[in-house]
């Protein structure tokens, strides 16, 4: 599945679109960097897509779990990136 690329600003502005009506991740960049991603769960997924999800969460949580990762340490560091950013 292809990802498209789109700037921060037009993500906000069209949010409610992108929430309803995307099926393909969203890059969402700032000044050409990529700052996050939207990955859609459409309402009537297939099992499949379903069981793809889960096994990316699973993954996701071992892999952060492996290097002793919390959610909070990568609140934190984002916090940390943007206050830099903005100085």
């Amino acid at each position: 599945m292809a990802t498209k690329s789109i700037g921060i600003r037009e993500f906000r502005e069209s949010l409610s679109t992108y929430l309803l009506k995307s099926s393909t991740p969203i890059a969402i960049t700032r000044h050409g960097d990529t700052v996050g991603y939207f990955i859609p769960t459409r309402r009537k997924r297939t099992p499949e897509e379903k069981a793809a999800s889960r096994r990316a969460h699973e993954e996701m949580q071992t892999m952060l779990a492996e290097k002793g990762i919390t959610e909070d340490d990568i609140i934190r560091d984002f916090e940390e990136i943007r206050k830099k950013k903005r100085k």
